[in-house]
């Protein structure tokens, strides 16, 4: 079943001689549960696909549907909603509240849409990220790694659509990469969620089931690497 769908999205910054194509008419589906990666250079346009991709930013052409809506036909009020409930978002400098532990983190879109505290459900994401004995610890109480499954886990916790996740492991040391990476793969694995990572690494890159390649803005490889189970 089909989560995703970009249509010819196009991203322009400038006009005349500044004019700068970030993104030009890309395309791609992600079917539910599909863990993709998208790699590139830098300047190729990766972040600023998963910024369109996630709602953070609006493309001057072209459409993104997830689970069948078209997000960016969505008023502000009604995008910032959808993306609280429906896309997970994971970036290389965590993004966490410093005056909150984690479990607040974890929690804090959820909170801040209204909606009441799932016990339950946190409990789980803590165990699974391996932070039953941190919950009650602020960020800067946390290691690199830490911080990182603390942020995975405030993008996992409402069951989102699918998770967007920007070079997350590059602020992070080779070994603790490797960990983050393989609780991603487990959660694409052990709960079906769809999974979109934004690397430059080809390693990390080709443990994905597809690898779609940009280059100067436009999608030159999309080539499955293996199929879902």
């Amino acid at each position: 079943m089909e989560i995703l769908r970009a249509e010819n999205l196009t991203k322009i910054y400038g006009s005349g001689e500044t004019k700068v194509t970030a993104l030009d008419h890309v395309s791609f589906t992600v079917e539910a549960g599909e863990f993709v990666s998208i790699i590139g250079p830098s300047g190729s346009g990766k972040s600023t696909l998963l910024h369109i991709l996630g709602g953070v930013d609006k493309p001057t052409e072209g459409k993104v549907f997830i689970s069948g809506t078209d997000i960016h036909s969505l008023s502000e009020d009604k995008l910032a909603i959808f993306r609280r409930r429906q896309i997970g978002l994971v970036y290389q400098f965590y993004n966490l509240m410093p005056v909150l532990n984690a479990d607040e983190n974890i929690a804090l879109p959820h909170l801040l849409d209204g909606r009441a505290l799932d016990r339950e459900r946190l409990d789980q994401v803590v165990e699974h990220l391996g932070l039953s004995d941190r919950r009650n610890n602020l960020p800067s109480q946390l290691s690199g790694g830490q911080q990182q499954r603390v942020s995975i886990g405030r993008a996992l916790y409402s069951h989102p659509a699918i998770l967007l996740a920007d070079e997350p492991t590059g602020n992070l040391d080779r070994k603790t990469g490797e960990e983050i990476i393989a609780l991603l793969k487990e959660s694409n694995r052990s709960q079906k969620q769809t999974l979109l990572l934004i690397t430059h690494d080809e390693h990390l890159a080709a443990q994905a089931d597809r690898i779609i390649s940009l280059e100067d803005g436009r999608i030159i490889r999309n080539e499955k690497v293996r199929n879902l189970v």
